[in-house]
């Protein structure tokens, strides 16, 4: 386990924490590759700011602001300050914030690094060849978008809340874990290669879901149900297995999203899967956008099906279930005069949400004029809305993909039996 360096602040955390969140600081910080953790205890010396727990010789202890992103870019509303983030008083590491319900259109506050105190840091987790995990021990009260990371999601896309806006600036989106998206109350983990959009969407499309979901528990419930309530959310990015995956309190599953054409976000995915097939094939193809760019085809490995079922077809024609790792895919073949069966039409009937297939690396800003801030609570959005609310009792980064063994260990911090899990949506 890794030595931690006592110092006077430290000891303040700990005496303020209590010996459980003491015991439970210490198993996050043993775990190798971490980054930055933020218990919500620790401050910097004679000041209110959050600091985070960080690697012995670090010089960056990532204080974090308050800030109210509409009147930032929208020259709206007021400033945040720290009075807007209600403490809990407890939590799994001795204490946790609030993000809650903001009723007026013009304040959505939230905690974050400014990029210029983070570009090119540690935290600054970017690039070829680099992994990431975010856990955050959480409450969900409701919502299902941002907890925490590198996720500016821009504010130039045209739209109502864009009119009049006063700062236009295109997506710096990286890494960071929701609580959800496409599946309200999953762990979703979010990576981008582009910092912008994905399979020509106007939104990053690169997101897993994990296969269990929170439940939604009121901030003000009693003490007893609050202290029964905490869940692990995690996303952990192996760049070596091109792997994105959602954890939730330390178990990922699989997770399957039959029929993407009909959805209305992953309809896009699916078309980036046809168009890198159709663009393969000599000559033009039925439905082949030549304009498409191939940097934003979708195709997972489809070289040997994990399994095939035959579902239709007759004496001259077969059609067959072919899954494969990431995809499932429906096969028309007919068989020619000659005897041998050819293929003759392939649709994406299935695809994977957990883990998701990611071939890329992560998005790299130019420079610390063009990159995202870190972000706890909420991004930076075009549609201001209200997004997470609930309870943020822990937030850890690490540079690297955590196991599974990992993942159960920050998972039974909370209090929830090695093989916890919520029942899927």
């Amino acid at each position: 386990m890794k030595r931690i360096l006592f110092c006077p602040l430290l000891a303040l955390s700990f005496a303020q924490a209590g010996e459980p969140a003491q015991q439970n600081l210490r198993t996050v910080t043993g775990i190798p590759g971490l980054v930055a953790f933020w218990d919500f205890v620790k401050r910097e010396p004679g000041g209110e700011r959050f600091v985070a727990h960080v690697p012995e010789g670090t010089d960056n202890d990532y204080a974090l602001d308050a800030g109210n992103y509409v009147k930032d870019f929208w020259g709206q509303g007021r400033a945040a300050t720290y009075d807007d983030f209600p403490l809990l008083g407890r939590g799994p590491f001795g204490e946790a914030v609030l993000i809650r319900k903001e009723e007026e259109e013009t304040f959505r506050p939230f905690l974050y690094i400014p990029r210029e105190r983070l570009h090119d840091t540690p935290l600054d987790i970017k690039g070829a060849a680099r992994s990431v995990t975010v856990v955050v021990w959480a409450i969900r009260e409701s919502g299902n978008h941002a907890l925490a990371g590198i996720w500016h999601e821009g504010t130039d896309l045209k739209r109502e809340a864009t009119v009049g806006i006063r700062k236009v600036e295109r997506g710096q989106r990286q890494y960071a874990l929701f609580a959800g998206l496409n599946v309200r109350g999953a762990a979703c983990g979010h990576v981008s290669e582009n910092g912008a959009s994905s399979f020509l969407n106007i939104y990053a499309l690169h997101k897993s879901n994990s296969a269990d979901v929170s439940p939604e528990v009121p901030s003000d419930a009693p003490a007893d149900v609050l202290d029964a309530s905490w869940q692990c959310f995690a996303m952990a990015f192996d760049h070596e297995a091109k792997e994105l995956t959602g954890w939730l309190n330390g178990r990922s599953g699989d997770r399957w999203l039959d029929n993407p054409k009909k959805n209305n976000l992953i309809s896009f995915a699916y078309n980036a899967w046809k168009q890198g097939h159709l663009r393969r094939e000599p000559g033009l193809q039925e439905g082949e956008d030549t304009e498409f760019p191939e940097d934003q085809f979708y195709n997972p490995p489809e070289d040997e099906p994990v399994s095939v079922e035959r579902v239709g077809g007759n004496d001259g024609e077969k059609v067959e279930l072919q899954e494969f790792g990431y995809t499932r895919v429906l096969v028309t073949s007919r068989k020619g005069d000659d005897g041998n069966w050819q293929v003759v039409d392939r649709d994406l009937v299935g695809l994977r949400l957990n883990p998701w297939w990611y071939p890329h690396g992560i998005y790299e800003p130019a420079d610390d004029n063009s990159g995202g801030p870190f972000t706890i609570g909420r991004v930076i959005h075009s549609s201001r809305s209200v997004g997470f609310t609930g309870w943020i009792g822990g937030v850890a980064v690490f540079d690297r993909a955590l196991s599974a063994e990992e993942m159960e260990t920050l998972a039974a911090i909370p209090g929830k039996p090695k093989g916890w899990a919520q029942s899927t949506d």
